[in-house]
Formats: structure tokens, sequence, C-alpha cells
């Protein structure tokens, strides 16, 4: 990052108004998280990467294997993962597993669970429905890491699930995906990420199971930072702020399910207004079809800024990357979205080093190649891929969050259209007809069946008193 200076009259040099320790203490205040150097990273695309490097770490495992995926499918590859963690954990390394309920849900039987515990895996389950708390519900835990022994740790964007490898004798390739390999003091931190949500679940880690940075040994010179984003700090949201406002020269993302608020928005269009190459990758075929379209309603004011927006060919790209610079890249499970930034347990890396930055901008590249550009002298409807008909692109990877995610942020251009403060477009226009329809069905059910009607109101209503009353109650009885 350069540093600003202070024009002085001719003859002096300019001094410096920000100094490096500034810049270290801004990071650390905005990310929550200390820089911390001596590492060696790895950088993994796809699955045909990743998963060979997962399990090769797996059964490498002498003590403990921990593992924390937002889905683990009940498929051919979850098989395979629950088979080589059952064999680690009877020959006597203690494995934990972490899964998101909402995750799991209607894609992995409880049956797979059990088989897990029942030989020897310790798993929890992240936040259940309670009816003591309805609106908890809305709280996942999106993160995907594994850490093995006090050595090697992973960050990644990948679940495990045959959709990220595809389905070769159908034709449907793979989710395009990206992760990290991490060893050296960094893999502690990581270590501690998954202790602190193991510890709301239940009984925390043994202690002397867990280690501190300078117990590792350096193992490389890449300087990162492992963002532990937890629900309403919004780390990656305040991080990629400030990225925009101090990137000079590009601002390259990939995002599996964008749809930004109107200030992330702006911070990109106000970067593209400064001369900064600013790209976006999405998905053109996802399984969120509200997703997509909200995504879209978003092209036209960012094109116009000059912001440049690509959508990915293939069936889903599920990858969660940026690069700023080539000096700052991010890594993690973060979509840019109202859930991940303010709902959700997340996990990220942020690597401050040229010669990953140079990697990951090479990836970008590649991947753009393999994706169709959005051009104001284009519709912005764009023709889906042979492969994104196929049932399995609209597989997996779903959930309610996404779904929320989506009608948060649906809201914001559906009002901007209905007050005329944005061109509307043919995304919008289909937003506003969804939207228009359920009030119109909703308006019809009210005039000829409103005890019908009222039904959900009532449900609504239910889920609101009997766990405040309930709570009321309990914080009573203590006094």
């Amino acid at each position: 990052m350069r540093s600003p200076t202070l024009v002085k009259p001719a003859g002096t040099k300019p001094v410096p108004l920000v100094d490096e320790s500034f810049v270290n203490d801004s990071f650390q205040r905005v990310t929550g998280a200390e820089l911390i150097s001596g590492n060696d990273i790895r950088l993994l695309v796809d699955a045909t990467e990743n998963y060979p490097a997962w399990l090769s770490a797996i059964e490498s495992a002498q003590k403990t294997i921990f593992f924390e995926s937002y889905i683990i499918h009940g498929d051919k590859q979850g098989a395979i993962f629950s088979d080589v963690l059952i064999e680690k954990a009877k020959s006597g390394v203690e494995v934990k597993l972490i899964y998101d309920w909402m995750g799991g849900f209607g894609k992995t039987p409880r049956r797979f669970w059990r088989h897990l515990m029942q030989n020897g895996v310790d798993v929890r389950c992240y936040n259940p429905p309670k009816l003591t708390d309805p609106l908890g519900f809305f709280s996942r835990d999106h993160r995907k890491t594994m850490v093995v022994d006090d050595r090697i740790a992973f960050v990644s964007g990948l679940c495990v699930g045959q959709d990220w490898v595809g389905y070769p004798d159908q034709g449907v390739p793979p989710w395009r995906d990206t992760g990290v390999q991490i060893t050296g003091p960094a893999v502690a931190v990581v270590t501690a990420a998954f202790a602190a949500v193991w510890a709301t679940l239940g009984t925390p880690i043994d202690e002397r199971l867990l280690f501190s940075p300078g117990d590792i040994p350096i193992s490389g010179a890449t300087s990162l930072r492992v963002v532990q984003s937890s629900p309403g700090a919004a780390y990656i949201y305040r991080t990629d702020q400030l990225l925009a406002v101090a990137a000079r020269e590009s601002m390259w993302i990939a995002d599996a399910y964008f749809v930004g608020i109107p200030s992330y928005l702006q911070s990109l269009k106000d970067a593209a207004h400064a001369g900064v190459d600013v790209r976006i990758l999405v998905p053109q075929s996802t399984d969120i079809g509200l997703i997509r379209d909200t995504t879209r309603s978003t092209y036209r004011p960012l094109l116009e800024a000059g912001v440049r927006v690509f959508e990915w060919n293939g069936p889903m790209m599920h990858a969660k990357t940026a690069v700023f610079d080539g000096r700052f890249s991010r890594v993690g499970s973060t979509n840019l979205n109202v859930a991940s930034w303010f709902g959700n347990y997340e996990l990220d890396v942020l690597v401050e080093d040229t010669d990953f930055g140079s990697r990951m901008r090479e990836m970008f590249l590649s991947d753009i190649e393999n994706s169709t550009e959005i051009v104001l002298s284009m519709p912005v409807k764009v023709r889906r891929s042979k492969s994104s008909s196929n049932r399995h692109s609209r597989k997996g990877g779903g959930s309610m969050r996404k779904a929320t995610a989506g009608a948060l942020n649906a809201a914001t251009s559906i009002g901007s259209a209905l007050t005329k403060k944005s061109k509307l477009g043919a995304a919008e226009a289909r937003l506003l007809f969804i939207v228009g329809m359920a009030l119109l069905i909703m308006a019809i059910l009210l005039i000829f069946f409103p005890r019908i009607a009222s039904i959900p109101l009532i449900a609504l209503l239910l889920m609101l008193a009997i766990p405040t009353l309930i709570n009321a109650i309990k914080s009573y009885r203590k006094y």
C-alpha cells in the first residue's frame, strides 16, 4: 500500500502521513486479527486440489483432527471423508467435527452422523431450531476449516459433497471453488477459532490440545491474518471497505452469492471512479434463483461506474476470494451478503504477500476466460450454460440463510425501482413481478379467506410470544 504524502515547498522532502505501524494497527482493528509472520501458504483450486490435500493430512494425523464444515453431504464424497475420519478415530486420534444444522438439512441423513459418533468421532451440531430462540435460527456456522495436529490447517469455501467433484458420467463439471493450505504459526489461530465455536456447543476442548503461535516453528515467509467473523462482527465487510479505499490499481472479487448492500456497492463505484480496475466474478447459474436476480439488479449502476462484471459459465462458481493491488488477498467462507457479514460464524485469511497475490491474480484471469462479461450494450439477461440446466447444478449449497440474504437485499433494489431512483432493468422487473404477485395473492386471501390468511401471522406471533414469556419467567426466577 502506498503511503500518502504531504506536499511541502520545493527543496524539502515529502513527509509521510501514514507509517507501517499505523497501517498495521488499522488492519488489526478492522479485522480483529493480528498479522502473523513466518507461514507457508499454498493456493488450492477446486476439489481436485483441496480434497486430496485434506485427505492426505487426515491420514497423516497423529494426535488431533478438528474439522468444521457448513455442509457434509451424505453422498459418495461424504462417505469417503467419513471412512477416513472413523479410521483415524479408531487408531487413537482425537477427531472432533462441527457441522451446521441448516447446512445439513435435507442433504445429510441422521444415520450419517450417528455412524460417525458410534465409531469414535466427536460430533457437534451448530444451532438446531429451538423453541426458546426462534430468531436464533438465522445465525449459522458457515465456516469450512480443518486443522491436523499442530502443523497444518485448511481454510476454504468448499464443503464436502459430490457437487464439488462433478458428475462426469452425466457431463456435469465440478463446482468452481478455492481454498488454502497453511503451515506455520497461523495454524494455532485457526485452531483457536475452531475451539471457540466448539465451546459454544458444550464442554470446551482440553487446553492441553491447544497451543499458541509461538509454539509452532516458522515454515515460510508469508504474513497473514486469520479473520474470525462471528455474528454481528462484520469483519470482512469492514475489511473490504478499508481495502476499497486503499486500493490504487486493482480490486478483483469473486463471490458465490453477491448481494451487496448500498454502502458496499458505493465503495466499489467510488474505487472505479478513482481509476481502480474493479472486477467482480459471480455465478451465471446458482442454486437460489432470488440470489441471481438480486445480484443482476446491481449490475447497471456498477457498470455505469466503470466496474467490470463477469458471470462464470460453469454450473456454479462457489468461491469467496478477492485480491487488491496484487498485495492483499482474501480467501475463505464469507459471501458478500447480509447473512455472511452480520449473521454467521465465518473464517477467512487475509494474506499480505505479493507472491501469493500474483498467484491470486493469475487464477482470477484464468477464471474470467471461462466467463461471460456483462456490458451495457448487451441485455442484462444472459443465456445460461447447458450444464446449468442439469438438476445437479441446482442441488446442494442452498439454504434458508442464502434465501434470507437475497430477500433482505432485494428490498434495496425494489425500493430503488419503485421510487425511480434507478433504471428498471430485466432483473429488477422480475423482482418487482415476484413481489407484486406475492402482494396480490396475499390481498386476495385476506379478502376471500381472511381466516386462512391470518394463520401465518398467528404462527409468527406465537413464535415470538412463547419464547419471550419463557425467557422472562427464567429471568424472574433468578431474582
